[in-house]
């Protein structure tokens, strides 16, 4: 009896590393969970503008008619520094419209990221706050909505896009040819 006492927590211990590492061998990913916001509409959008002398950012923003992308950012994040290349192409060559925040971020420290690397955005806003971020449902930085022409959330992705997304789903969303 009084081994058993001491292999019961060796047990369970041994019991817990097993699932845990089933969990991390099994292949799921965690950025695959899916987003309560797709199909919903886009939750309220109301933030001053980045760049000085522009007209904040409203929900109108999100209903024009066309495709929009939004896109959550930082300067400090280096992912979002990775994706960057991919919107600005995005700008320069499909004509995307793409809104940018920059969340959890200082102004100036923003702006001067973006003057470094390019501005791909049509219009930014500025989350200090990070108030937008929570509404959205953001888990951090960078994520992307796919909003279409009703202000509707179809799509979302938790970290960097790549160049399979651009491919796969976010040019043919951009086309209509995917909803």
């Amino acid at each position: 009896m009084r081994r058993l006492l001491f292999i019961l927590p060796l047990l369970t211990l041994a019991l817990m590393a097993g699932f845990f590492a089933w969990s991390l061998t099994s292949g799921r990913d965690p950025a695959s969970i899916g987003s309560v916001m797709v199909g919903r509409p886009a939750p309220k959008l109301d933030l001053p503008a980045l760049r000085p002398g522009e007209a904040p950012l409203t929900d109108a923003d999100l209903r024009t008619g066309k495709p929009v992308i939004v896109n959550f950012f930082a300067s400090w994040c280096t992912p979002c520094l990775a994706e960057h290349p991919l919107f600005t192409r995005l700008a320069e060559r499909e004509g995307a419209t793409i809104i940018g925040i920059a969340w959890k971020n200082k102004r100036d420290d923003a702006l001067a990221w973006l003057k470094k690397l390019g501005d791909p955005f049509k219009l930014a806003g500025l989350d200090l706050d990070a108030r937008t971020g929570l509404d959205w449902g953001l888990s951090g930085v960078p994520e992307t909505y796919l909003i279409d022409g009703n202000g509707i959330v179809r799509r979302h992705y938790r970290g960097p896009i790549t160049e399979r997304d651009l491919t796969e789903t976010i040019l043919p969303f951009l086309k209509g040819t995917v909803k």
